[in-house]
């Protein structure tokens, strides 16, 4: 029985209930993970966000091929923003190698974490707004313009989600409605998860290479994630999504309120 003891039960539970928020509100629940890692299992901010970057990967998986299969995902999009972010993911993480575990790359991690934070808070709160943003802004977005914007949005992305492990789909989501509001619901959501496991899997490849990511517990988290995320689609049909988004936006605001005053 030594084998039950040994397992961190505690991270199961967190796996178990982070996984249960990102069922719940489909994008922005995972953005919790990176504060959860640095406060609760007091990991260093770069181990938390390479932890963090395979467990958003690997939990977005079966998502994005579910989505392929039923025909949801512009691909041309998501070439798009691809083009724009692991260019700029790579190029971040040879940076990070640059300055090292220095206090710099410390303050740095802090600042686009809390960033990263307030950015997915604001984008949970005003989902309903950024519709109405995007089919504003047609009036001057051409073909050739959306094309270069595109790729700019993945770039930036691709930025924020190396340093901060936050912004794939959320902030993915807000982008791409921005840019194409007249692309339906499902096509909108499965882009955007087709998007985030490249970026996140190839950002997560650049931390594991600076050795920022916990292996061990990743594996518990992910245990216990896999059946909450399931429940937590189930609970969608239950819970307001007024509600839900609020206390969403609450608790990433002060999680991004704690991280960036210990800067």
């Amino acid at each position: 029985m030594q084998w039950i003891h040994a397992i961190d039960w505690l991270a199961i539970l967190s796996g178990f209930g982070i996984g249960l928020i990102v069922g719940v509100t489909g994008v922005g629940g995972g953005s919790l993970m990176t504060p959860l890692l640095i406060s609760v299992f007091h990991l260093d901010k770069a181990v938390a966000i390479g932890t963090d970057l395979w467990f958003a990967g690997l939990t977005k998986v079966s998502g994005s091929w579910a989505h392929h299969r039923h025909g949801h995902v512009d691909y041309r999009i998501v070439a798009l923003l691809l083009g724009g972010s692991i260019p700029a993911s790579i190029a971040t993480t040879a940076y990070m190698h640059t300055i090292g575990m220095s206090k710099q790359a410390d303050s740095t991690l802090s600042y686009a974490l809390g960033i990263a934070l307030v950015l997915t808070a604001v984008t949970i709160i005003f989902r309903p707004v950024w519709y109405r943003v995007g089919l504003y802004l047609e009036r001057w977005i051409t073909p050739s313009r959306q094309t270069w914007l595109t790729v700019l949005c993945g770039l930036i992305l691709g930025v924020l989600v190396s340093l901060s492990s936050i912004g794939a789909g959320a902030l993915g989501a807000t982008m791409i409605l921005m840019l194409y509001p007249r692309l339906s619901t499902v096509r909108l959501v499965g882009s955007d998860i087709a998007h985030a496991v490249p970026l996140t899997i190839v950002a997560g490849i650049g931390h594991a290479t600076l050795g920022n990511v916990h292996w061990a517990l990743l594996l518990e988290l992910l245990v216990g994630s896999v059946p909450a995320i399931w429940l937590g689609a189930r609970l969608t049909k239950v819970l307001p999504d007024l509600f839900t988004r609020m206390a969403l936006c609450v608790s990433l605001l002060f999680a991004a309120r704690k991280i960036l005053l210990s800067v």
